[in-house]
């Protein structure tokens, strides 16, 4: 028989081994002392054009001569004190070369663990390991490890944060996943062909610069309007093929799987039981070809897209996995406004639809650019009514829900008796589901 309280005392009195980043790190940091000057460099291109104008061959070399040695010795400080260790309560990193730092990350506050491979980093075998932990404001990471390396990590941090004791998690490895469903890239192409703010940008992208150069004459405000539109339109378009290219998800024991990328891989997890709204939307002119696009809103974490285009049948039995006992409400069951709603908002009112079932609260915007936003009664933190002097006038009003991924959805222009009674049957919907929900353990 044993003691939990000797057990406990002597997992803490174990020593600690502290590890080091992979040796390709320090070519990465190295670069930190080059952006500065090239960023002042861009701040105040004037003043660093005439000092380098002052600058002779001789100067320049020399320059170059200490900066390259001094970024060199910087990347292999940074990396020489940087450690990291696993305990059996917590991940501890500790950076820092002239200010120290030290995380603890306790390991039952991880919620998602994510690996990403930037283009360098395929090539050099590496991976960068990014950490969701609740209540953290930005991501911890560890970047680099060897590719094997942050797999075996990754396993084991998941591992403990599941329960499994510490002398038996490095042996559990990567649970097994199965593939639900990869996105084609010819049909990723064509849904952003389809879509309305890719032309939107590239519309924007052609017309305004136009119009300045006809009314200014002037091609410095040319150029510096039409550079952000051209890279708003590449990131609406290209950009968001190279990330979401060869999107595919998988089911595991410890969440749904995403991987993707063309030039930079992404290897994420959509942790169980943190999902706190997960959003259906449907651009116009994707509806004759049935295809929908499933966001997400996360607690504490940056995922955002579960599937960036796919039929809506497989979509639906998708979100059925990432919220298990939940169904997609069909259209026929939205409520919509009362007419005088219309009083308030002409035209987009029709856009507005209700639905409210035993799991989830469903509430639909949007007439072009359809958006049907689930949120599970168990997610709801806090349920409000608001009725402005127009609304009152014609007797509506809006219910909003507010998540714990500090996101609202909101009901809109209900009737107000209606708004009333939603507003307290919510509210006992949301105490009944945290009464019964399941923990939010990895692998439960």
């Amino acid at each position: 028989m044993t003691t939990p309280g000797v057990d406990d005392a002597v997992r803490e009195k174990r020593p600690v081994t502290e590890r080091r980043l992979h040796p390709v790190t320090p070519l990465r940091r190295a670069w930190a002392p080059v952006a500065v000057l090239i960023g002042w460099a861009v701040h105040d291109p004037d003043q660093a054009q005439r000092q380098l104008t002052r600058l002779t061959s001789t100067t320049l070399l020399l320059a170059l001569a200490v900066l390259v040695p001094a970024a060199a010795l910087y990347g292999f400080l940074t990396w020489w004190f940087t450690h990291f260790a696993v305990t059996d309560s917590e991940l501890r990193i500790r950076t820092g070369l002239v200010f120290r730092r030290t995380a603890h990350i306790r390991l039952e506050r991880i919620q998602a663990i994510d690996i990403t491979q930037p283009l360098l980093a395929r090539v050099a075998g590496v991976s960068k390991l990014k950490l969701d932990v609740i209540g953290a404001d930005k991501k911890d990471e560890l970047a680099f490890l060897g590719a094997d390396e942050a797999r075996t990590l990754r396993a084991e941090l998941l591992a403990r944060a599941a329960g499994f004791a510490p002398e038996t998690a490095h042996e559990v490895g990567e649970a097994p996943a199965q593939q639900l469903l990869r996105v084609p890239p010819g049909v990723l192409a064509v849904s952003l062909v389809l879509t309305g703010a890719t032309w939107g940008t590239l519309a924007a992208a052609v017309v305004v610069p136009t119009i300045l150069w006809l009314a200014t004459h002037s091609p410095w405000t040319v150029l510096a309007t039409a550079v952000p539109l051209v890279g708003a339109a590449g990131a609406s378009s290209v950009g968001r093929f190279v990330a979401e290219y060869d999107w595919t998800v998988g089911d595991s024991p410890d969440g749904l799987r995403l991987d993707h990328g063309l030039l930079d891989r992404a290897h994420e997890t959509v942790p169980p039981g943190r999902v706190q709204t997960v959003r259906i939307v449907e651009p116009l002119l994707w509806r004759r070809r049935g295809w929908v696009r499933v966001e997400l809103d996360v607690a504490g974490s940056a995922n955002s897209v579960l599937l960036p285009v796919a039929p809506r049948e497989i979509a639906e039995s998708v979100v059925a996995r990432v919220l298990p006992g939940a169904t997609v409400p069909p259209r026929a069951s939205l409520s919509r406004p009362p007419r005088r709603a219309g009083r308030c908002m002409p035209v987009w009112w029709r856009g507005y639809g209700l639905s409210v079932t035993d799991a989830v609260f469903a509430a639909r915007t949007g007439l072009f650019r359809r958006s049907l936003a689930l949120v599970p009664h168990a997610k709801v933190q806090s349920v409000r009514l608001a009725q402005g002097p127009w609304k009152r006038l014609w007797g509506v009003a809006d219910v909003h829900l507010d998540t714990g991924a500090n996101k609202t959805v909101t009901a809109r222009l209900r009737d107000a008796q209606e708004a009333a009674q939603l507003l307290h049957e919510q509210a006992e919907r949301s105490r009944t589901g945290r009464r019964d929900a399941r923990p939010d353990r990895w692998m439960a």
